[in-house]
């Protein structure tokens, strides 16, 4: 069996990985000339690591991420909501990792390279359509440097791994126009700085209308005596304003949005201190995707945000890519018939997504943030005055549940390194 993946980011590169390990062949082609360590920081959860690590990655991602001890979520005057251990911390087998995009991204890069070959990642392919069929599925290229038309590729399958602007997508769903805007944009940066809260922490402080994520993302800083702060501003626009088509390398301005932080100094974090320590701002316009009733047209599939673009609520964009390609990879490996394989992995994983995509837009486990806003619009002498322990946890609780990483569950679930079924 031969796998053609589109699209060499984070789900792409881990489905190369994860096929590999199970002995089926993979290519996969990339629109963009390098691949260069792009971005700022995201979080890889539990669930997520578990797989990285049973791909044998344990070792690259202590080394390049920070090992989250806790989450907290406070409201606009810093005051706390909400606190709760996070990986290790919190029982699960596995760490929660803070890290570089950009650099998980290169780290997998790398392993595939040394893995497959260094001929098995073709940069400057950009997919241009696919035609499919029963038994395969031949994907069209052309150079985005010179825009010649470039080779075909077949494969037995061939997975859309291309991104939220995925052309593959677009090809199954011509009507369905742009990104959808939820009027929120959000200015990301990167920042030394002093440590807070302990050197781990990730925060969350405000509201949906307005509000600051921060956590530090390189464990050499602290030989340094410093953090690397990765940081997010996030704010609601009004219906009369448009903005910028969304792009992950737009250079921001801190015009647009500091000033509405200049008070937000807590004591235990800056916040306008924070943001203008950045050497470089990027803006992004908060975008989705509808979920929708298919990802897989004959032996061509869909993954990660070319399946599922979500909000960046409850830190589970990357990890759900890995899930999603793990997944699929284990399915193909484990069953003779291919297209049983694609419908397995595709009732696996598409209404699972499907409900996270859903639940972000109603701000996933940030709603306590929202709550304390609505409730205590001026503050609160204590939290539990307006959000009582109980409803803090079942929120909690809830998402991870609905994201996969309820603890008890993914402790006890079977892993998904397959033994190989021949066909």
């Amino acid at each position: 069996m031969r796998v053609v993946i589109v699209g060499a980011g984070i789900g792409g590169l881990t489905l190369a990985l994860s096929l590999h390990a199970a002995g089926i062949e993979a290519e996969v082609y990339e629109a963009a000339q390098e691949i260069l360590p792009l971005g700022v920081g995201i979080n890889v959860l539990p669930h997520a690591v578990r797989e990285l690590t049973d791909l044998g990655l344990a070792e690259r991602l202590a080394d390049n991420g920070v090992a989250t001890e806790a989450l907290m979520y406070a409201n606009r005057f810093g005051q706390e909501i909400w606190r709760e251990p996070r990986g290790r911390h919190a029982g699960y087998n596995w760490p929660q990792y803070s890290i570089h995009r950009g650099v998980l991204q290169l780290l997998l890069f790398n392993a595939v390279r040394e893995r497959l070959g260094k001929g098995a990642v073709r940069l400057d392919h950009e997919a241009t359509g696919v035609e499919t069929g029963e038994d395969g599925a031949t994907v069209r290229f052309r150079s985005r440097t010179t825009g010649a038309d470039l080779p075909s590729a077949r494969g037995d399958v061939v997975v859309a791994a291309d991104g939220i602007h995925s052309a593959l997508r677009a090809q199954f769903y011509p009507d369905e126009g742009p990104p959808i805007w939820n009027r929120r944009v959000l200015w990301r940066g990167v920042t030394e700085g002093a440590p807070f809260l302990g050197g781990a922490t990730m925060v969350m402080a405000g509201h949906q209308d307005m509000k600051f994520v921060c956590y530090p993302i390189d464990p050499k800083a602290e030989g340094r005596g410093t953090s690397t702060i990765n940081w997010i501003a996030e704010l609601r626009f009004p219906e009369t304003v448009e903005w910028r088509r969304e792009d992950w390398n737009r250079k921001g301005e801190l015009a647009d949005f500091l000033p509405r932080f200049e008070t937000w100094d807590f004591g235990w974090l800056d916040v306008p201190d924070i943001i203008r320590g950045a050497s470089q701002v990027y803006e992004y316009p908060l975008v989705d995707r509808d979920p929708v009733e298919r990802w897989t047209f004959g032996r061509t599939t869909l993954l990660g945000d070319a399946a599922h673009p979500m909000y960046p609520i409850g830190s589970n964009g990357a990890s759900q890519a890995i899930l999603d390609a793990r997944t699929l990879a284990y399915e193909l490996a484990t069953r003779a018939d291919v297209d049983a394989a694609l419908a397995a992995y595709e009732g696996a994983r598409r209404p699972a997504t499907s409900r996270i995509v859903l639940s972000n837009r109603g701000n996933g486990p940030e709603q306590v943030m929202q709550m304390a806003e609505e409730r205590a619009p001026k503050g609160f002498s204590h939290v539990h005055d307006v959000i009582s322990r109980e409803e803090l946890e079942a929120t909690a609780g809830e998402y991870k549940k609905l994201a996969g990483f309820d603890r008890e569950a993914l402790n006890s679930r079977a892993s998904l390194i397959p033994a190989r079924v021949k066909a």
